[in-house]
C-alpha cells in the first residue's frame, strides 16, 4: 500500500501505548531561554503523557472501533474528510507486564498544521499573492514562495509541571543500570527508551542531568545501535522503533544530538534509515499473512505511526540548524535510497525528503559557513523524481522541490552580496520563469524546474547537478527517468553552458555511459549537450581532448557521438578547426622516435566527423588546411605500426593493442573521405586508375602528392589555388616531413596561371634556396617547380638568372635532377648568349652514351635544340663542340634503342647542317653498318676527309670501343680500321699506332665473337697502315738519294 498522500487520503492517525508508572514533569523557570522554550513535536508530547497517567484526559469511548461498522464507513466515506478519520486505534498488544496502558490518538494529517501541502492549491496561492519587486526585506515574497505555517507538531507549547529530584534520579538509576547491563524483552526495552525520553525534558532546567546525558552519550548510542540491530530485520510490527525515534526527537530539542557529530553517531542515523526506508512494501503478501481484518488494521497503523515519528525525527534535527551541518548529514543517508531501484523505497525516501525540506523552509535561519555543499547535487535529485513513473514519488518530489526553491533562494540571499546587481537580476529573471507557468505544471516539468534553478547554481553545484544526472544513467529501473535525465541534462546545458568548470569529467562520465544508453532519443541528447560544450570555445579544446583519449579505432558509441556532433552553423568551422590544429601541432616539431598517440586519435576522429558530414560546410572552408594536414600525416604514418606510437599508459588496459590497423591505414581512410564529402570525385578516381593512393604509402610517397596537385588542378582549381595561397606562408614551417609534403603539392601548383602573381619571395628565391640545400629531395623539388614555373613565359627572364645553379644540376649523379635541370633548359635555351651555349653543350657530350636512357636521350635533344639556338654570327664559338659531336652521334645511330637512334640521326644532321656538311645517304640507313661493309667506306671517307685537320677522329672513335653497349663497340671498332686510311698519315705517324693495337688487342678476348672478328680485321688494317707509312718513307729517302746522285 502506498504511502498517504498529502492533499489526498489522509493518514490513519496511529494510536500510541503509553505506560502510566512514571510521574509527570511540570515546567519550572527554565535557566536558559535561547534553549527553553522548545519546539515540541507531537512525539514529545506523547512522551509527556505516557509519564503523567494521572493527568490524561479521559479519552470518548471508541465503541465502534474495532467493529466491521467502522470498515464499511472507512471504505465508503469520502477519504478527504477528517470526519471518517478515527480519531485513535488500540496497539496490538492492550498490556504489558500489567502495567496499565491507554490509547493517545496521533494527529491527523488533515489538520491545518500538517507538514503536507496540496499541490492542487499551489495555483490559488500563486493567484492570492500580489508579484513585488525584490528588495532586501521581501526576497520570498516571490509568487510561488508563500510562507509556510508553522507544523502543529512542531509549534511551541506549554510545558507541563517538572519532575522532582526523587524522580529524576529514579530515571537516571534506571537508565544507568541499562548503560552498565543488558536489555532483555521488548518491556524492559521500551521502559528504557521512554525513561531516557522523560529525562531529556529535565534539561532545561537540571544542569546534572545534562552533564549525565552529555558523559553517557556515547553509551546511549551505542545500546541505541544495539537496540535497532536486535530488531527483526522487515519487521512491520516494532514498537521499539517507534520509540527509537521519539526519544532521539526529545533529545534533539535539548539540543542533544545523537546521531550526529562522531562516527559512531553517523552510522546510528544510516543504521536507522536503513531499518525504515528498506521496510518491504505494504502491499507485498508475504509481509502481510492473512489474519483477521483487525489486526491487518493495526499492522499497518503500526507502521505509519512508526514511519511518522521517524519523519518527525528527522525534522527535528534541521529545526535548529544554522549552518545546515544536521541537514547534509540527512541528505548523506536518504540521498541513495531516492535513487534506488525499488520503487516503494522511493517513495519512502521522497516522502521524507519532502518533510524535512519543508521543516528546513519554516525555521530557516541560516548563518555562515554553511556545511551543506550540494546543493546541485540535491536539485539534480529532486528534479530527476519528478519525472518518476510512480506518481506517488512524483507528487512528493514536486513537493519537496517547492520548498527546495525557497531554502535556495535564502541560501543564495546569504551567500551573495545583496547590493549585487547580479543578485537582483537572477532573482528577476527566476520570477520571470515562475509566472510563465502554473505552479502545478511548473513542478511536473522537470526542464523547467531546471530552468528556475539554474539561474542559482554556481559552476560548482552546475557541475555536481550535471555529474548527478549523468550517474543516473548508469543503472536505471524505468526507461522513462532515462527521458527525463536526458531532457535536464540538455536544458541545463543549453541555459548554463558557459558557466561549468568541470568540463572533463562532465564528458568523460558521458563516454562511459554511451553504451547503456538504450533509448535512441536520450543517446541524440546526451550528444547534443557533447556538441553545446564543444561548440562553446571556452571549452573546445578541453572537451575535443577528452574524446581523443580513447582507444583507436573508437568504438561504435564514440564513433556515433563523433558522427553526430550538432554544431551550429556559425562554430562549425572552429570546432574542426581546433581538432585540425591539435594534428598540425604534431607537425611542428622535430620527428620524435615515436609517434604522438594524440595525432592518430586526431586522424581516427577527422575520418568519423566526416563520414558523418554534420559538418560539411566547415570541411568545404577548410578543405586546404585539412587535405594538406592529412598528406602531411601519411607522410609522418610510413612504415609505422601501433607499437610505434606512444600510447598513454592504461589506455588500452582492458584490451590488446590493434594489430590490424596502423596510422597509416587511419590517414588514407581520412584523406580519402574528405575528397568524397567535399565532391572530388573525379579526383578520387585519378587517384584509384593511376596508382595514387599506393604511391602515398610508400617511397613514391611524393610522387602522389604529385599526382593529387596535378589532379586537382585538372578538376578542382579553386581549392588548387587555396592550396598554393595556404601554402606561401607555411611551407617552410615543420619538420623535414612537413615541409617536404608541402613543398611537393606547392611546386606542383606551380603550373597554375596564378603563380605568376606569386612574389619572388616564395617563387623564384624561394625555388633558388631549395637548389642550394644538402637534400637531394628539395633540390629535385626547386628544379621541378623551376620546370613548372618556366611556361609561364613572363618568368622566364627571372628564371634566367638562376642558370649556374641548373647548369651545375647536369653535374648531378641523381637521374631525376639532371633530366629536369635539361626539361627547364629546353624551355631557355633560346635566352643564351654563344658562350653559355658552349658551356653547356660541352656538359652535354659528356653525357651521350650514359647508361640512363632517358639521360643519354634528353641530353641529345638538348644539344639539337643548342645547335639551332645557335645564332649565325656566333657559330665559331660553338664550332668546336659540334664537331666532337659527330663521331657519337655516328655511333649512337646504330643504338638499339629505337628512340635513341632516331634522336642521334636527327641532332647529327643539324650538326652536318651547322658545318655545311652534306652527308651521305648511308648516314641513314637503319640497318647495322657491321653487315654492309661497302656503305661503311663510304661513311668513313666523308668523316676522314671532312674531320682533317679539324678533330682526330680516329682517337674520338677509339674511346667508344670500350662503351658498354655491344653494338656501339662494334660500330666503333669497325668505324676505327676503316678510317685508318683516311687518316692524316703524318699525324699518324707522329703519334704512332701502339696505343691503338693495344685497345684492339684486348678486345680479342670480347666473349662476343662478331666483335672479335671485327676487332682482328681493324687490327691488321691499323698494322697495314702503320708498315705503309715506314716503306713509303724509305722510297722516299732512296728516291732523294739516287738524284743527287744523277747530278
Amino acid at each position: 500500500m502506498p504511502l498517504p498522500r498529502r492533499g489526498g487520503e489522509p493518514r490513519l492517525a496511529g494510536a500510541r501505548v503509553i505506560r502510566t508508572s512514571l510521574p509527570r514533569a511540570t515546567p519550572r523557570s527554565p535557566k536558559r531561554v535561547g534553549r527553553g522554550a522548545p519546539l515540541l513535536s507531537h512525539a514529545q508530547r506523547l512522551t509527556r503523557r505516557r509519564h503523567s497517567s494521572e493527568q490524561v484526559p479521559p479519552e470518548p469511548e471508541q465503541a465502534d472501533f474495532r467493529s466491521g461498522k467502522w470498515l464499511q464507513e472507512r471504505a465508503g466515506g469520502d477519504a478527504r474528510d477528517p470526519r471518517h478519520t478515527p480519531l485513535a486505534r488500540m496497539s496490538s498488544r492492550q498490556r504489558v507486564s500489567g502495567t496499565e496502558e491507554v490509547v493517545i490518538p496521533c494527529a491527523s494529517d488533515s489538520d491545518s498544521g500538517s507538514v503536507d501541502l496540496q499541490l492542487s492549491n499551489l495555483d490559488d496561492i500563486q493567484k492570492g499573492r500580489p508579484s513585488v519587486e525584490f528588495t532586501d526585506s521581501d526576497i520570498s515574497d516571490i509568487p510561488v514562495l508563500p510562507q509556510a505555517s508553522l507544523p502543529d507538531n512542531l509549534r511551541l507549547v506549554t510545558l507541563q509541571e517538572p519532575l522532582n529530584e526523587a524522580s529524576v534520579e529514579r530515571l537516571v538509576q534506571s537508565i544507568q543500570e541499562v548503560l552498565h547491563g543488558e536489555l532483555k524483552g521488548e518491556p524492559q526495552k521500551l521502559e528504557f527508551l521512554r525513561s531516557l525520553s522523560s529525562l531529556s525534558q529535565t534539561i532545561p532546567y537540571d544542569e546534572s542531568t545534562e552533564s549525565f546525558i552529555h558523559r553517557h552519550t556515547a553509551e546511549i548510542v551505542h545500546v541505541l545501535s544495539v537496540l535497532v540491530q536486535e530488531e527483526p530485520p522487515h519487521s512491520l510490527t516494532s514498537l521499539v522503533f517507534q520509540e527509537i525515534f521519539v526519544t532521539i526527537t526529545d533529545l534533539s530539542y535539548q539540543e542533544v544530538y545523537l546521531l550526529f557529530g562522531s562516527e559512531d553517531r553517523e552510522d546510528l542515523l544510516g543504521l536507522i534509515t536503513k531499518s525504515i526506508i528498506s521496510l518491504p512494501a505494504l502491499s507485498t503478501p508475504i509481509q502481510l499473512p492473512r489474519i483477521v481484518s483487525n489486526q491487518a488494521i493495526e499492522q499497518e497503523c503500526l507502521y505509519r505511526e512508526t514511519f511518522e515519528a521517524f519523519s518527525v525525527m528527522l525534522q527535528s534535527l534541521v529545526v535548529k540548524d544554522p549552518h545546515l551541518e544536521n541537514f547534509d548529514s540527512i541528505f548523506k543517508h536518504i540521498d541513495p535510497w531516492l535513487q534506488s531501484d525499488r520503487d516503494h523505497e522511493r517513495e519512502r525516501a521522497t516522502t521524507v525528503m519532502a518533510q524535512v525540506l519543508k521543516c528546513l523552509s519554516s525555521y530557516l535561519s541560516l548563518k555562515l559557513p554553511l556545511q551543506f555543499q550540494r546543493l546541485g547535487h540535491l536539485v539534480a535529485v529532486m528534479a530527476l523524481l519528478c519525472g518518476d513513473p510512480q506518481k506517488e514519488v512524483a507528487e512528493e518530489a514536486a513537493e519537496g522541490t517547492h520548498y527546495l526553491l525557497h531554502i535556495t533562494l535564502r541560501l543564495k540571499y546569504i551567500t551573495q552580496d545583496r547590493d549585487s546587481k547580479n543578485l537582483r537580476e537572477t532573482l528577476k529573471k527566476c520570477r520571470d520563469l515562475l509566472e510563465q507557468y502554473s505552479l502545478k505544471r511548473f513542478y511536473c516539468c522537470p526542464f523547467k524546474i531546471v530552468q528556475v534553478f539554474e539561474v542559482f547554481l554556481d559552476s560548482q553545484e552546475l557541475g555536481q547537478f550535471i555529474m548527478t544526472v549523468l550517474d543516473s544513467l548508469k543503472s536505471l529501473p524505468h526507461p522513462c527517468i532515462q527521458q527525463t535525465a536526458g531532457e535536464l541534462l540538455i536544458t541545463l546545458v543549453k541555459n548554463a553552458e558557459a558557466r561549468f568548470e568541470k568540463v572533463p569529467e562532465i564528458i568523460g562520465v558521458i563516454c562511459a555511459r554511451l553504451s547503456i544508453i538504450t533509448l535512441t532519443s536520450v543517446r541524440q541528447q546526451i550528444i547534443s549537450t557533447v556538441s553545446l560544450f564543444v561548440s562553446r570555445p571556452k571549452y573546445t579544446d578541453t572537451v575535443l581532448s577528452h574524446l581523443l583519449c580513447h582507444p583507436v579505432p573508437y568504438d561504435r558509441h564514440l564513433a556515433e557521438l563523433w558522427r553526430t556532433l550538432e554544431v551550429e552553423l556559425s562554430n562549425t568551422t572552429w570546432v574542426l578547426w581546433r581538432l585540425l590544429r591539435k594534428l598540425q601541432k604534431c607537425h611542428e616539431g622535430p620527428t620524435q622516435e615515436k609517434m604522438a598517440y594524440v595525432a592518430v586519435a586526431v586522424t581516427d576522429a577527422l575520418y568519423e566527423v566526416l563520414m558523418g558530414n554534420k559538418l560539411r560546410a566547415a570541411a568545404f572552408r577548410l578543405f586546404p588546411q585539412l587535405l594538406m594536414t592529412l598528406l602531411i600525416q601519411i607522410h609522418h604514418s610510413i612504415g609505422l605500426t601501433m607499437s610505434d606510437v606512444s600510447i598513454p599508459s592504461g589506455l588500452y588496459a582492458e584490451q590488446e593493442l590493434p594489430t590490424e590497423v596502423t596510422p597509416l591505414c587511419f590517414a588514407i581512410q581520412a584523406t580519402k573521405t574528405l575528397l568524397l564529402r567535399t565532391l572530388c570525385w573525379q579526383e578520387f578516381s585519378i587517384m584509384e586508375k593511376n596508382g595514387g593512393w599506393t604511391l602515398l604509402k610508400g617511397e613514391g610517397h611524393l610522387q602522389g602528392v604529385f599526382l593529387l596537385a596535378n589532379a586537382l588542378m585538372e578538376r578542382s582549381r579553386l581549392f588548387a589555388y587555396k592550396i598554393m595561397y595556404l601554402l606561401v606562408p607555411l611551407i617552410n614551417r615543420g619538420n623535414d616531413k612537413h615541409k617536404l609534403t608541402s613543398a611537393g603539392f606547392f611546386v606542383e601548383l606551380l603550373k597554375s596561371p596564378m603563380a605568376r602573381r606569386l612574389p619572388r619571395l616564395y617563387s623564384t628565391i624561394r625555388l633558388k634556396t631549395w637548389l642550394n640545400e644538402e637534400s637531394k629531395l628539395f633540390r629535385i623539388l626547386g628544379l621541378r617547380g623551376l620546370c613548372n614555373l618556366v611556361r609561364h613565359r613572363e618568368m622566364r627572364e627571372e628564371i634566367k638568372n638562376l642558370l649556374p645553379c641548373i647548369l651545375n644540376s647536369l653535374h648531378e649523379t641523381d637521374e631525376r635532377i639532371i633530366l629536369l635541370a635539361i626539361q627547364i633548359l629546353l624551355q631557355l635555351v633560346r635566352m643564351l648568349d654563344s658562350t653559355t651555349l658552349a658551356i653547356m653543350m660541352k656538359t652535354l657530350l659528356s653525357l651521350f652514351g650514359d647508361v640512363r636512357q632517358d639521360v643519354h636521350h634528353f641530353s641529345m635533344i638538348l644539344f639539337g635544340a643548342s645547335i639551332k639556338a645557335v645564332k649565325h654570327t656566333e657559330k665559331k664559338r660553338v664550332e668546336d663542340q659540334v664537331l666532337e659531336s659527330l663521331v657519337p652521334l655516328l655511333l649512337f645511330s646504330q643504338d638499339e634503342n629505337h628512340e635513341i637512334a632516331k634522336e642521334s640521326r636527327r641532332v647529327l644532321t643539324l650538326s652536318a647542317r651547322f658545318l655545311n656538311w652534306k652527308l651521305p645517304r648511308e648516314v641513314y640507313c637503319k640497318d647495322p653498318l657491321y653487315i654492309k661493309p661497302n656503305e661503311v667506306r663510304r661513311v668513313c671517307k666523308f668523316f676522314g676527309e671532312k674531320s682533317k685537320g679539324k678533330i682526330d677522329i680516329l682517337e674520338q672513335t677509339l674511346m667508344y670501343s670500350k662503351d658498354p653497349k655491344l653494338p656501339i663497340r662494334r660500330t666503333a671498332v669497325l668505324f676505327v680500321g676503316l678510317l685508318s686510311h683516311y687518316v692524316d698519315t703524318n699525324e699518324l705517324k707522329r703519334k704512332g699506332t701502339d696505343w691503338i693495337e693495344n685497345d684492339l688487342r684486348e678486345l680479342l678476348q670480347d666473349p662476343e665473337p662478331s666483335l672479335r672478328i671485327i676487332a682482328s680485321q681493324a687490327l691488321f688494317r691499323i698494322q697495314r697502315v702503320g708498315n705503309t707509312s715506314e716503306a713509303e718513307i724509305s722510297s722516299s729517302w732512296l728516291r732523294k738519294l739516287l738524284g743527287c746522285l744523277h747530278t
